[in-house]
């Protein structure tokens, strides 16, 4: 591709150029329809050019979905397996495709960020690096898909925030289940809308708890992994690891069941059910819990002052139940299972007029079956999808995708997801400290506790600090 014609790609989605011209260009593809356009009269100039920041177990998914709807420059990882295995992944995508593009690899994801020719990056890191390449990519010029959960700490998502809206990047997170699923969670908030239920009194989130490793021993640092830069802002400890294969250990997958990388179940899945249940709530833009209460919890090891007092071990909650209120007096209960309730994973809605149950595989429920008679508006989800129609198994990413080319804010935009997680971390700073916390969602702090006050943020290792 020649210099001018990146140029142009680049210049256009700067300015917006489709919108502004009044060009009609449908909002959404199927997935069959994107991989049918490529194939038949797609210009290779046309196409944005993507650079995959981590290529582990998750990028599985999120990078050949990209793949589909961009070609792929450059891939980084800290582990030069995985950055192999993703580079030969891209270039046989390529080759399918027709074009004879190579791949890149690199270890830094500065030198992603650094590519004048990056248009998006995917970043599919362990979660305590989300925040700070997220922002550094925004400030370079590019648009950001992030896999969730976006933030470590509350702090990161207000800082996420403001350079979103000081850069005007295209961001979307990878909660895909606004998007995808069979629709049924935008069937769910749908039926919400409608007054399906009536007015919401109490809501039930069940997102799983954390496992329980045991003792892992110190173990040597395999060869083809840079450690240290693995553990980013994250203090500099031993690398541990026992078992086979994955096996038990601080690294890669195995990453969510530590505080020190992630928040658990809290955050693993809470960033999707949360999400969710805060959406039917219509407290994804305003508002949020004004108080959370522990109401039982346990842990793979003693904590003292929020802290793990062993460190060979995860640490993340095993089980749990937290009790939100929000405003009008509505309670979420955010539990590992609700198994009482006849579900262990998903979202249960009571309302004045009903109740209804929704998770990947079902929805069912009075006000469900009534649909058969009383069927939802035909614009029912375009009018919670801003105004989009989703459709295909690569929904997500080609709402992404379309709205890099519009320059429009996606389904799974950064405010939101901010306030979801604020609910996630408030419920894991009230699990940790044994005490309900209070929240004041205009100044974004804890009423009444400063020592709570202090787990809004973390202190980086030095030369990995997150800065807006």
């Amino acid at each position: 591709m020649s210099q001018a014609n990146h140029s142009d790609r680049r210049q256009f989605l700067k300015t917006g150029a489709i919108a502004a011209a009044g060009v009609a260009v449908p909002y959404y593809f199927s997935g069959a329809n994107v991989q049918a356009d490529e194939l038949k009269n797609e210009s290779a100039n046309d196409r944005l050019i993507v650079g995959c920041i981590g290529t582990g177990s998750r990028w599985g998914a999120v990078g050949p979905n990209a793949m589909k709807l961009g070609d792929v420059a450059i891939v980084c990882d800290v582990d030069s397996n995985h950055a192999e295995q993703g580079r030969k992944r891209c270039e046989d995508a390529n080759k399918q495709k027709g074009r004879e593009r190579k791949v890149d690899v690199v270890e830094d994801y500065r030198k992603v960020l650094d590519r004048k020719d990056v248009d998006i990056v995917t970043i599919v890191t362990p979660d305590h690096w989300h925040s700070k390449i997220a922002i550094e990519a925004m400030k370079a010029g590019k648009d950001v898909y992030c896999e969730k959960p976006l933030t470590l700490t509350i702090d990161e998502g207000k800082k996420i925030c403001k350079v979103a809206k000081e850069t005007g990047r295209v961001f979307q997170v990878g909660t895909q289940q606004r998007s995808e699923m069979g629709q049924l969670f935008l069937k769910a908030i749908a039926l919400i809308n409608q007054g399906r239920i009536g007015d919401i009194q109490k809501v039930h989130v069940a997102i799983g708890g954390s496992p329980d490793s045991g003792p892992i021993p110190v173990a040597e640092v395999p060869k083809q992994l840079n450690w240290e830069m693995w553990l980013g802002q994250a203090p500099l400890v031993d690398y541990r690891f026992k078992g086979k294969g994955n096996g038990n250990s601080r690294c890669h997958y195995e990453f969510r069941w530590w505080y020190e990388y992630s928040g658990g179940k809290m955050t693993d899945w809470g960033a999707h059910h949360i999400d969710i249940a805060q959406w039917g709530l219509d407290q994804q833009n305003v508002g949020g819990p004004v108080s959370l209460e522990p109401i039982m919890v346990e842990f793979p090891t003693p904590f003292q002052d929020g802290m793990p007092t062993q460190d060979d071990r995860y640490n993340t909650a095993t089980k749990f139940h937290v009790r939100a209120m929000y405003p009008g007096d509505i309670e979420v209960n955010i539990r590992d299972e609700c198994n009482d309730l006849g579900f262990g994973n998903g979202i249960l809605f009571e309302g004045t007029k009903g109740r209804f149950m929704v998770n990947r595989g079902k929805l069912a429920g009075a006000p469900v079956e009534e649909l058969k008679d009383n069927p939802l508006p035909e614009d029912a989800i375009q009018k919670i999808y801003k105004g989009m129609t989703p459709a295909g198994g690569n929904a997500h990413m080609a709402n992404f995708f379309e709205c890099v080319k519009l320059r429009k804010d996606p389904i799974s935009d950064v405010y939101s997801h901010h306030r979801a997680m604020t609910t996630c971390h408030l419920a894991n700073i009230a699990l940790r400290l044994d005490r309900t916390v209070k929240w004041d969602e205009e100044s974004e702090q804890i009423v009444g506790d400063d020592d709570a006050n202090r787990w809004l943020s973390r202190e980086a290792r030095k030369g990995y600090e997150v800065t807006a």
